[in-house]
C-alpha cells in the first residue's frame, strides 16, 4: 500500500497561487467529485494512477461513458509522496473514492486490479503542442447548445421510437460535429464532468501531441485519439 497527501492541485495551480498554502481539503473534494462521476456513470469503473518518481504530482485517469474520450485530473502531491518512488497502478474507483472521502490529508491506494485495455494506452506525458485557446464561455455554451439540442430532438420523438440505437445515432449526429479542432464529443464529455466551470479567469486550451488532442481546463482534461471509434453511452446528455 502506497501513502499518498494530498495538496494543491497541477491543474488549478494559477488560480490559487497568491493563496500561500496547499488547499488540500479542496484538492479531496475536486478528486473525490470526479471519482464519483465515474462512479454514478459506471459502478466497476477503475483509474489508472501515473506518477513518475521525484514527480510531485499524480495523474489520474479515467475512461467515461462518451465514446472513446480519457479523463484526466493532476493531484499534486507533497511530503514524502512527492519523493518516494513511481505510482503506476489501475485500481478501483470507488475503493479510491472511499479511501479519499475518509482521509484527512492523504490516503491509501486500494489495491491493484487487472485494468481495461483503455488503461494500456494513455496519452504522452510530454511534446504537447498548443493548438488553440479558447474563450470559456463559449465553450461551456458550446456544450449547453448541443445538450439542449439532444433533448429537444428527443422529446419531439414519439415514445416508440425513443429506442437505444435510434438514441445512439441521434447522439453520435450531435457529438462527431466539429467544433475548433476537436469535436463536440470531447467538449460534452469536459461539461459532464464538471471541468467547464462558470470563474471568469478560467483558461481553455486545445493541445496536441502525435494522434492525441486534448482539451485541457483548469480542473482537468478530455483527451481523445483521432483514430478512436465511438463506444459506450453516447445517448448520455450530462
Amino acid at each position: 500500500m502506497t501513502a499518498v497527501r494530498l495538496a494543491l492541485g497541477q491543474e488549478r495551480q494559477e488560480r490559487h497561487d497568491g493563496g500561500g498554502g496547499c488547499d488540500t481539503a479542496g484538492e479531496a473534494a475536486d478528486l473525490a467529485a470526479f471519482l464519483g462521476r465515474l462512479v454514478r456513470w459506471d459502478k466497476a469503473a477503475v483509474v489508472r494512477l501515473r506518477s513518475a518518481r521525484d514527480e510531485p504530482a499524480l495523474g489520474v485517469f479515467g475512461h467515461p461513458p462518451f465514446g472513446g474520450v480519457l479523463a484526466v485530473r493532476s493531484v499534486a502531491l507533497h511530503g514524502s509522496a512527492a519523493v518516494a518512488d513511481a505510482v503506476d497502478a489501475t485500481v478501483s474507483a470507488g475503493q479510491l473514492l472511499e479511501a479519499v472521502s475518509a482521509a484527512a490529508g492523504g490516503f491509501e491506494l486500494p489495491p491493484s486490479v487487472t485494468g481495461p485495455a483503455w488503461a494500456g494506452l494513455l496519452p504522452p506525458r510530454g511534446g504537447w503542442r498548443r493548438e488553440a485557446e479558447f474563450d470559456p464561455g463559449q465553450v461551456r455554451k458550446a456544450a449547453a447548445e448541443a445538450v439542449a439540442e439532444f433533448r429537444a430532438r428527443t422529446e419531439r420523438l414519439p415514445q416508440q421510437q425513443r429506442t437505444r440505437a435510434v438514441l445512439d445515432a441521434l447522439a453520435e449526429e450531435l457529438w462527431t460535429r466539429p467544433y475548433q479542432g476537436t469535436t463536440l464529443r470531447v467538449v460534452h464529455a469536459a461539461h459532464a464532468l464538471g471541468f467547464l466551470r462558470g470563474h471568469g479567469d478560467d483558461t481553455v486550451a486545445l493541445l496536441a501531441a502525435g494522434p492525441w488532442t486534448r482539451l485541457r481546463t483548469e480542473y482537468g482534461s478530455v483527451a481523445v485519439r483521432r483514430e478512436s471509434p465511438a463506444a459506450g453511452l453516447s445517448f448520455s446528455p450530462a
